[in-house]
């Protein structure tokens, strides 16, 4: 019986060794991947059931309207809306918005009264609108993530 404990323990012990020991094999960045200048933001929007359709006249008249907006200044360079047709129901849209770099992230008073010129206090206050009597009674932000894209570089 006790050589059977001391094979158990010394298998436990090589198991938790072989765990620990860090791989020998590391990747450079730059070498053997590089990270690419665009960033993605993915916002997940949990919408109450039956009122999709008015969250998305909404977001055409806002969200849509804004990043086109956005988009024409050079401050994005893409976005998108996804349904999510299944899943566990916790996500019904992923809104996508794509950045040239990470630098359009950052405050900037210049960048942001080039916007406000273009889009207009308007339109702004009829967003915030929509935001307060509709968006809040219909939908909740699951979370949103920033994303970077790694290549792997396979000529190597």
């Amino acid at each position: 019986m006790n050589r059977i404990f001391k094979s158990i323990s010394i298998s436990a012990a090589t198991a938790c060794l072989a765990l620990s020991t860090p791989a020998t094999a590391q990747l450079k960045v730059w070498q053997d991947y590089t990270p690419q200048d665009t960033v993605v933001e993915l916002t997940y929007v949990k919408v109450t059931e039956g009122q999709l359709g008015f969250y998305l006249e909404g977001l055409k008249s806002t969200w849509v309207k804004a990043n086109e907006v956005s988009k024409k200044l050079g401050q994005i360079s893409d976005y998108g809306i996804y349904v999510v047709p299944y899943g566990d129901n916790d996500v019904t849209l992923v809104l996508r918005v794509n950045y040239p770099n990470m630098a359009e992230l950052d405050a900037d008073k210049a960048k942001y009264d080039k916007f406000m010129a273009a889009w207009g206090e308007s339109n702004m206050e009829s967003s915030n609108k929509t935001v307060r009597e509709l968006y809040n009674n219909i939908r909740e932000i699951q979370g949103t993530y920033i994303l970077r894209e790694i290549k792997m570089n396979t000529d190597k």
